[in-house]
């Protein structure tokens, strides 16, 4: 999918067998769902070879998702853009890697961090999760702390402007970064994202949502922060 993934296991009675299963899963997912490879099931379906109603389970979850931020955001987050193909990927980063972590659990794991491209998955912390600098790669703008929970972030610094706001069909400029935190990934990052596409209003809508917390720096260099916003304490354990 893009981006480089790591995994940390603390507990001793998890075998390597759990690692191999999270990058097997995260190998099938971008087989199965990536909008650049011509064989994917997304890509069968933007061309119309699969009917919308003979998808699978796991991509039908994707697009209920895909729409369901659509609606929320008044068309500002949309995996349809004109003159673009189906690109999910906004949302499948975040679910898939969300499903990762369960497949841990489930193995027993109680303390791990998964990182995607920056986006965090930890549990059985508390850990640090440091957040880039928008405009200085070697700071970071704030330390969040992570216990059982998801971080992750939007921004302009990697990719530059690669959010289109779909109301407008123009990229969204009015953020420089914003960063959600949440119960699960799947939530974090496609609020981030959505948030990211509303431009400086997507900041209040992401901070209404259920159980997120927000940190963003907008495009005039302010910083909002949500209140319960988990800023680490100088003890806690860096996890990335």
């Amino acid at each position: 999918m893009g981006f480089p993934v790591s995994l940390r296991v603390d507990d001793a009675h998890v075998g390597e067998e759990s690692a191999y299963a999270v990058f097997a899963w995260l190998r099938e997912v971008d087989a199965r769902f990536s909008p650049f490879k011509a064989d994917s099931e997304v890509r069968r379906l933007d061309r119309g070879e699969i009917a919308r109603g003979d998808v699978s389970a796991d991509l039908d979850e994707v697009l209920g998702l895909c729409e369901e931020y659509r609606v929320a955001t008044g068309g500002a987050f949309d995996v349809r853009l004109p003159g673009r193909g189906l690109d999910p990927c906004a949302v499948v980063k975040g679910w898939s890697v969300q499903r990762a972590a369960e497949l841990l659990t489930a193995a027993g794991a109680r303390r791990f961090v998964l990182n995607a491209g920056g986006d965090v998955v930890a549990s059985g912390g508390p850990w640090r999760v440091g957040v880039r600098h928008p405009e200085q790669a070697d700071k970071v703008c704030t330390v969040a702390e992570l216990t059982d929970g998801a971080i992750a972030t939007s921004a302009r610094y990697e990719r530059g402007d690669h959010i289109v706001d779909g109301r407008t069909g123009r990229p969204a400029t009015g953020l420089l970064s914003l960063s959600v935190v949440s119960s699960s990934l799947t939530v974090a990052d496609t609020v981030a994202t959505a948030a990211f596409a509303m431009g400086a209003e997507g900041v209040e809508w992401a901070a209404g949502r259920p159980g997120c917390e927000v940190f963003a720096v907008d495009a005039e260099r302010r910083v909002f922060r949500t209140e319960g916003f988990p800023v680490a304490s100088a003890k806690t354990r860096t996890a990335a």
